[in-house]
């Protein structure tokens, strides 16, 4: 058993409206995104496209090409039909943090006023009760809290953390308010001594928790420990026929052993648990999600850092069945996978959670959404027969819009702080100012292991800088101002490089990451990589098209003798590092995995054939 420090996640939220807004015990606290200035070659593009892209395309599709806008409008005359699917409240709400996150580092009088014009109309939309579902509310409010798979508690729950993040951008309370509102509903509904209640589909439980952070009202958090502990004592009831191990429901969450059931619920859950057992210390939340991490990044993650491999059920399969053409691996389980890992790392201080957060993030993530950022995965397998291809949207759209809320807060994972500590997880471009002390990263990373970190101050100042040596780096140098820093991999405080001193302006950290291209073997247990190999080169792992590989795609075979090269592409796919892998039987041309299904339908594949 491993042992956790009582700490918590602080989230991303100003409180400077609260005066008591609770501060939980941390190993580390993250460094919120709008304190981050990003300028880097990588993501910057990234970040342009959602803004340029991605919000329009969700403005489009919200308000002209799907009813989902036009739902709380007729909610409102409390006349006409409910469109789409049940719970497609909760993509408005989804864009509509994403929104925030926007205007927080990119102030946009015209989305502002979007915002306004669609949170007008969703507080028209609720019920005097306080109850707001535009489903149940066209389709027989008797209805509602009759299934607790129809989704009620997660489409509040992203209205929740959507009017959490408008206010701390805008000041504006009206969101909040309807928020608010819709959680003293639920609340007067149920809780200890009144109904019992399963959510489907968990996520109000880390927005709960959220509210608990800005208002310091700890009912909020009371009640989101209440629905956790609900699980795996038989009060669910589903109207679809899917079993309690699809919604975690099977046993109590303290005594999970396996992660089992829908992928994306699972990694909601496990960041509500975290966020609850941030504030209140509970051991037994603690001990099981570090058994449950084991058991997925073990034996139930793929090379990408995607999970969950069933089509139909969204979810998990057995231990090391991880089949590549057919995997599912939905782009909103890998952002399950980020938030999960920061907040185990906040518990933690361990550098191995940003290891597997940067594996999801550079892989599983950004393959999900087009290099325009207009077009999405859902699905996002290891290998095809060049059918499967990005989409405009999506009748399910949880993706796109969650896609549309993520990126824009990229900047939260990048620092941390703990004491007099700075932590340094990712490596991306731009600065950040933490008690005075200045750090600002310049690199070429993910394609180039070099980073140079220069520290400023008005003063000399006594700190120590945490820099993460990332796990699948078997060699680095790091120096301060041009003096080797001397540190043998087992010293380091848990994958973490420590540099303690007194600062002062013109101190330069350099970190030389090797990046040798590899060709990684699966545990051997995985059966659908038995005899192949996939290619990584740093954080990055890459793929084979049809495009580049016409003549040897079919029999492409890796051998102990082939060696690679790579060089950089600038005018491929926006600019990316290519390797070539050369054969006996000819040259393979490699991309990174995120890239795939930018150009022409083609085949494509992670896992390539290895003579061993």
């Amino acid at each position: 058993m491993k042992h956790w420090k009582s700490l918590p996640l602080v989230l991303a939220v100003s409180l400077a409206a609260c005066q008591t807004a609770p501060v939980a015990d941390k190993a580390v606290t993250p460094v919120a995104f709008f304190e981050v200035s990003i300028d880097d070659a990588f993501w910057n593009p990234q970040l342009e496209k959602v803004k340029k892209a991605t919000i329009p395309v969700c403005i489009d599709q919200i308000e002209n090409q799907t009813g989902r806008i036009r739902n709380f409008e007729n909610a409102a005359k409390g006349e006409g039909k409910h469109s789409g699917i049940f719970f497609d409240d909760s993509d408005v709400y989804k864009a509509v943090e994403g929104f925030a996150y926007s205007l927080k580092t990119n102030p946009d009088p015209e989305l502002e006023a979007k915002c306004d014009e669609w949170i007008d109309k969703f507080a028209a939309a609720q019920q005097p009760d306080g109850y707001i579902n535009t489903f149940y509310t066209l389709t027989g409010l008797e209805n509602r809290w009759t299934d607790m798979d129809k989704h009620e508690m997660y489409c509040a729950g992203h209205l929740l953390e959507a009017a959490i993040a408008y206010y701390d951008v805008t000041g504006k309370s009206k969101l909040l308010d309807v928020a608010k509102g819709m959680v003293a509903h639920i609340m007067d509904t149920f809780g200890p001594g009144k109904k019992d209640w399963v959510p489907g589909h968990e996520e109000i439980e880390f927005a709960l928790v959220k509210l608990y952070g800005l208002t310091g009202e700890k009912k909020y958090l009371d009640f989101a420990q209440w629905l956790v502990d609900e699980r795996g004592h038989g009060f669910g009831v589903y109207g679809n026929g899917w079993n309690p191990i699809h919604y975690q429901d099977v046993v109590p969450v303290r005594d999970l052993t396996e992660i089992q059931g829908h992928a994306v619920r699972a990694m909601y859950l496990f960041c509500g648990m975290a966020d609850i057992a941030a504030y209140t210390g509970d051991e037994g939340y603690m001990a099981a999600l570090d058994r449950l991490w084991d058991n997925i990044v073990e034996c139930k993650m793929y090379v990408t850092g995607g999970i969950g491999h069933l089509g139909h059920s969204e979810g998990f399969s057995a231990d090391f069945d991880l089949p590549n053409k057919e995997a599912y691996c939905e782009t909103c389980a890998s952002i399950g996978m980020v938030l999960w890992n920061w907040r185990m790392n906040g518990m933690t201080g361990d550098a191995k959670y940003i290891d597997i957060l940067e594996r999801s993030l550079y892989n599983g993530v950004l393959s999900g959404i087009s290099l325009n950022g207009d077009r999405f995965f859902y699905v996002n397998p290891l290998e095809s027969d060049g059918n499967h291809h990005r989409q405009a949207w999506y009748g399910c759209a949880c993706c796109p819009s969650n896609l549309c809320r993520f990126i824009p807060s990229v900047g939260n994972y990048v620092y941390g702080t703990a004491d007099n500590t700075i932590f340094v997880n990712l490596f991306i471009g731009g600065s950040t100012t933490v008690d005075g002390l200045t750090l600002t990263q310049k690199t070429c990373y993910p394609w180039d292991g070099k980073v140079e970190i220069a520290v400023s101050s008005s003063k000399a100042r006594n700190r120590a800088v945490k820099v993460r040596i990332p796990g699948w780096c078997a060699g680095w140098t790091a120096s301060l101002n041009g003096e080797d820093i001397t540190c043998p991999a087992e010293s380091l405080d848990k994958g973490y490089l420590c540099i303690e001193r007194k600062w002062k302006d013109g101190d330069v950290i350099t970190l030389n990451f090797d990046m040798p291209v590899t060709a990684v073997a699966a545990d051997p247990r995985v059966k659908a990589d038995e005899g192949k190999r996939a290619i990584m080169r740093g954080p990055l792992v890459y793929c084979m098209e049809g495009i580049d590989n016409e003549d040897v795609y079919t029999d492409a075979l890796l051998e102990p003798s082939t060696t690679f090269e790579t060089v950089f592409n600038a005018g491929l796919l926006g600019g990316v590092q290519t390797i070539t892998a050369r054969t006996a039987a000819g040259d393979l041309n490699l991309i990174p995995y995120f890239s795939w299904d930018n150009r022409e339908a083609s085949p494509m594949k992670v896992w390539i054939d290895h003579a061993e």
